[in-house]
């Protein structure tokens, strides 16, 4: 986003970041087994930024773990002189609309303050961490550690006795690594995942020549895809083929390891009858890799359909619970009661420990933006409009809060997708956005209350068409206690979307009222997004 607004429309920016580096997830999470879920090669800044850096950049692994991607990350900033317009170790803790300038003012921690035609947050949907208030908890006399706040030094468990909290994506990671130091690992779990063989491997000088000389066509696919990845879901649905033969397409899935598992079938979020069969297609496996059947049943998932909660990819996590230091300790059946000075003590046994690893995820999507005190017209902050859960345009903007922009905000694709896809999206939309206003002498957007509920209509109706609602996710907030249980990403699919944000813009930005700072701004709602959703509708029910 800093170099479109810098380099590409020539605006003077200036980024505010609380870490001492660039990097955001891959700056904070260094955890042991660290790595991305998507490719490396699709895992990055497309031919949008630069073909000459896709060129000299080769990915070491097929899915790179976090020191080469904060590496990478590092690389870029330097490519592209941005350094110089980020100001670290800096942390905002109110950013207020002045109506009578329309301008923003943004106010950070050390007293410092700046002010500002646009606001536009990019602080990522997994960035507050989430630790839960166990009694006891600050009573602990060893050490403990949250994923999301690892240690920059690292840390060694050579020895010790660990209990890991957690099994989502970060303790699938962890937990192998982890239990390959300490003496003892106790994984306490209360809800089991359907964890996809990652297939990691190093990538070969053949590898990232094929990948380059196809660059142009994996970008050109990742756009129409509705996950954001290279490769296509088929037009057909699980149980339209025999058991044999489905069979045969779910392992060959999971031997090419990756997401690609959950783009075998096009109805396995629609069709509850149709994922209970790529269900037990994953618990099967489960029980070929885990030796002790108790043990393997207690990592089964047996209470929400598959992808209906953040699928981790595992190298290594299901045999990890066959060796002797390891113990799996079910928190439902028994649930934590405390913290204890010298461990975990659950409703049935105390467990004494050295460390305790919290793998607890993070207040998602909304957690970071209500901590920046962002506050619109009249005075009212994001978080008292908010309130019963998110209510945007696009999940871009907000009625109420002129020239505020949210990059993966609330109510569009973000992390249901390949992440990086989703940004340049919107910081492409944001800046042909903002050429735009330019263009036409005008510096005020503001979406029409009316075009904001028709998109949240719009977004809640997709979400019922699926069934995301079953699960106690993060996707819908359960993990927080009192927030708002809605599904916070959008799931009509990336390219959908894509499709609906063009129409708009092509629309004269349809939903949208434009206008210069003081004056009074004027704009229509033709309905352009609910109108786009239903042609894309019916034209996939006639295929």
């Amino acid at each position: 986003m800093l170099h479109r607004l810098r380099d590409t429309l020539g605006l003077r920016a200036r980024v505010f970041d609380v870490a001492a580096d660039v990097g955001g997830t891959w700056y904070w999470n260094r955890y042991p087994g660290a790595r991305c879920d998507s490719e490396s090669y699709f895992y990055s800044f497309s031919d949008r930024l630069s073909d000459e850096l896709l060129e000299e950049w080769t990915w070491s692994e097929r899915f790179a773990g976090q020191p080469e991607i904060l590496s990478y990350l590092q690389h870029v900033a330097e490519r592209f002189d941005l350094y110089k317009d980020i100001q670290f170790e800096t942390e905002v803790v109110a950013a207020e609309y002045d109506e009578s300038t329309g301008r923003w003012t943004v106010r950070t921690r050390d007293g410092n303050e700046v002010t500002a035609t646009y606001f536009i947050t990019a602080v990522g949907c997994l960035s507050t961490t989430n630790l839960p208030d166990f009694p006891g908890r600050d009573s602990f006399r060893g050490r403990w550690y949250h994923t999301g706040l690892w240690p920059h030094e690292g840390v060694d468990f050579t020895g010790q006795r660990v209990a890991v909290i957690g099994t989502g994506a970060t303790g699938v990671q962890a937990i192998p690594e982890i239990a390959q130091q300490a003496e003892h690992v106790h994984v306490l779990q209360r809800t089991p995942n359907y964890d996809i063989a990652g297939g990691n491997r190093p990538m070969s000088a053949e590898d990232g020549r094929a990948i380059k000389d196809n660059y142009r066509e994996i970008w050109r696919t990742t756009r129409e895809t509705g996950f954001g990845f290279p490769y296509r879901t088929p037009e057909r649905t699980a149980l339209s083929v025999p058991d044999e033969e489905r069979q045969r397409i779910y392992a060959e899935a999971w031997e090419r390891g990756g997401f690609r598992l959950g783009t075998t079938f096009s109805d396995l979020l629609q069709d509850e009858a149709a994922n209970e069969t790529a269900a037990e297609f994953l618990r099967a496996r489960i029980r070929d890799k885990v030796r002790d059947p108790e043990v393997a049943e207690l990592l089964s998932p047996r209470d929400h359909p598959f992808f209906t909660k953040r699928p981790p990819l595992e190298n290594g996590y299901y045999e990890t619970f066959n060796r002797e230091n390891v113990t799996l300790v079910d928190v439902r059946e028994a649930p934590i009661q405390e913290i204890t000075e010298t461990g975990v003590r659950t409703a049935d046994a105390e467990y004494e420990v050295d460390s305790i690893v919290y793998a607890t995820g993070f207040d998602a999507m909304t957690g970071t933006l209500f901590k920046l005190g962002i506050r619109g017209r009249r005075g009212i902050g994001l978080e008292e409009k908010w309130a019963e859960g998110p209510s945007s345009y696009l999940g871009l903007t907000t009625h109420g809060f002129p020239n505020l922009f949210m990059i993966t905000g609330p109510q569009s694709p973000s992390v249901l997708t390949n992440m990086p896809v989703a940004i340049e999206q919107h910081v492409d939309w944001i800046t042909d956005c903002l050429r735009h206003l330019r263009d036409r002498g005008l510096d005020t957007i503001e979406p029409l209350p009316e075009a904001e509920r028709d998109w949240v209509d719009h977004h809640n109706e997709v979400t019922e068409t699926t069934l995301l609602p079953r699960a106690n996710s993060w996707w819908v907030g359960a993990n927080i206690p009192g927030k708002p249980r809605r599904l916070y990403p959008y799931v009509g699919g990336l390219d959908v979307y894509r499709q609906i944000c063009d129409r708009i813009a092509a629309d004269g930005y349809d939903g949208f009222a434009l206008g210069t700072s003081g004056a009074t701004t004027t704009g229509g709602f033709n309905g352009v997004a609910r109108a786009t959703f239903d042609e894309l509708a019916a034209a996939a029910a006639a295929t």
